[in-house]
């Protein structure tokens, strides 16, 4: 009989665990995926704005109906 006790405890322990988490330092896991940190999405819109220049200088070289087989671009 003493197995229904110890299931019992289980069950017990395991619905705390499920319901009555809490505790979540929730500054610590920001912290872990580098959300909301101000310096770095300063960082990683610097590094977007220089891609984005680059990419349009491409542009402004290349022209938007330019293709390397001489058909135009588009849908067909």
């Amino acid at each position: 009989m003493g197995r229904g006790r110890a299931k019992a405890k289980q069950v017990k322990v395991a619905r705390q665990l499920k319901y009555n988490s809490g505790g979540t330092d929730l500054d610590r896991l920001r912290d872990e995926l580098g959300v909301g940190d101000s310096s770095r999405s300063d960082d990683a819109d610097d590094l977007n704005y220089e891609l984005a220049d680059r990419y349009a200088d491409y542009a402004d070289d290349y022209g938007a109906g330019d293709d390397d087989d001489g058909r135009p671009s588009g849908r067909r």
